[in-house]
């Protein structure tokens, strides 16, 4: 299947229930084929929405939905080459596995043979081949899962949605359910639409990442460019463990953050802009208070086993997280050290296309010399 043609494409989607506020606010974005997307976001958000959309279960408000360029808003989800998988996974109990797997295909009408030869492939891949006259309830969460996937690959869809199905997993088997599911996809090469809302899962799994918030997208992007790159407090604060603190852009590359100034990567605001900035705990170095950019007292310490989890207070009352292999002592002062590119500015609230409008913006001035 051939990479980076858009498959799904929402134009100014909006979705309302009633007279309930806006539960998706005028969404747009791009699907390519092939890829494994996930919509990541805190219940309420709107990504359920979105694949429910996307399925056919529900329509649009407002705007367009288009599927390999072609508006699909009225199109009943019986005739959309798109299968989804559900948090429940919604098999039948008095099926077999073999039954269940076939049974979008009797519905079509396929012949036996056919039947019998997409089922067996389809449990070839998902590893459940022998398992065809196993009973649904003697087989474990994993297990259930597994047909649950090949009943949605058996009709050959261009897309697969899945709604938070690790979510009913314990901890050991949603780790192994994830690298099954992402090998998988790269086997299929059919484009994956995965909801959670657990970030990690998001990140270890994605090729790109939609973060959502209060039914708007706040960044996409791939999982690096998001732990990276966050575009707000929300996307800095909702992936992963984050020092936000208040600063100063004082000129472009210059950032002031608690009574020091400090060379940075980024540039296209204001002169002594009020910003905030993000350093991530990973990126900040213990050393001797002489050698730290920043002095800091020991508040807390937690042993995490892969590292020390360490809180520490500057003169300024700014809290600051740090994940590191050196232990430290409660009370005791400590200085601490990073690099340019560990320091991520961002405007109060920008959206992504405000973020993309300034450096464009300040792009174009560069180009004509300003």
């Amino acid at each position: 299947m051939e990479n980076n043609q858009p498959i799904i494409q929402f134009k100014n989607v909006s979705k309302q229930f009633d007279n309930d506020p806006l539960v998706l606010d005028h969404v747009s974005f791009t699907i390519e084929k092939g890829k494994f997307y996930t919509l990541l976001g805190p219940s309420g958000c709107g990504k359920t929405t979105i694949l429910r959309l996307i399925a056919g279960f529900t329509e649009a408000t407002l705007g367009d939905i288009i599927f390999e360029g072609k508006k699909i808003n009225h199109i009943p989800a019986n005739k959309r080459p798109i299968n989804t998988v559900f948090q429940d996974y919604a098999l039948f109990p008095h099926l077999n596995v073999y039954e269940n797997v076939a049974f979008g295909l009797r519905i079509k009408k396929f012949k036996k043979s056919k039947i019998d030869e997409k089922v067996k492939e389809a449990l070839s891949f998902v590893n459940l081949a022998g398992y065809e006259n196993r009973k649904i309830e003697d087989m474990s969460g994993g297990q259930r899962q597994r047909v649950a996937i090949a009943r949605a690959i058996v009709n050959e869809p261009a897309v697969i949605l899945l709604d938070e199905p690790l979510s009913a997993l314990d901890l050991k088997l949603r780790y192994q359910m994830q690298y099954e599911l992402r090998e998988l996809q790269q086997r299929l090469g059919i484009t994956f639409i995965f909801v959670t809302h657990d970030q990690e899962e998001a990140l270890a799994m994605s090729d790109e990442i939609f973060v959502l918030d209060k039914g708007k997208i706040q960044q996409s992007g791939t999982p690096n460019d998001i732990y990276d790159e966050p575009i707000n407090r929300f996307v800095a604060d909702f992936i992963g463990e984050s020092n936000i603190a208040k600063a100063t852009m004082v000129e472009d590359y210059l950032v002031e953050i608690a009574g020091k100034q400090f060379t940075c990567v980024d540039m296209g605001m204001n002169a002594n802009e009020p910003v905030e900035v993000v350093i991530r705990p990973e990126d900040m170095e213990i050393t001797s208070v002489e050698q730290g950019m920043i002095s800091v007292t020991v508040h807390t310490q937690l042993f995490r086993g892969v590292h020390y989890e360490i809180t520490c207070l500057d003169n300024e009352g700014n809290e600051w997280l740090v994940q590191s292999t050196k232990k430290a002592i409660v009370g005791e002062q400590i200085g601490l050290r990073f690099n340019p590119e560990d320091i991520h500015v961002m405007r109060f609230n920008e959206s992504e296309a405000d973020f993309d409008r300034r450096l464009d913006s300040y792009s174009e001035g560069e180009t004509n010399g300003e």
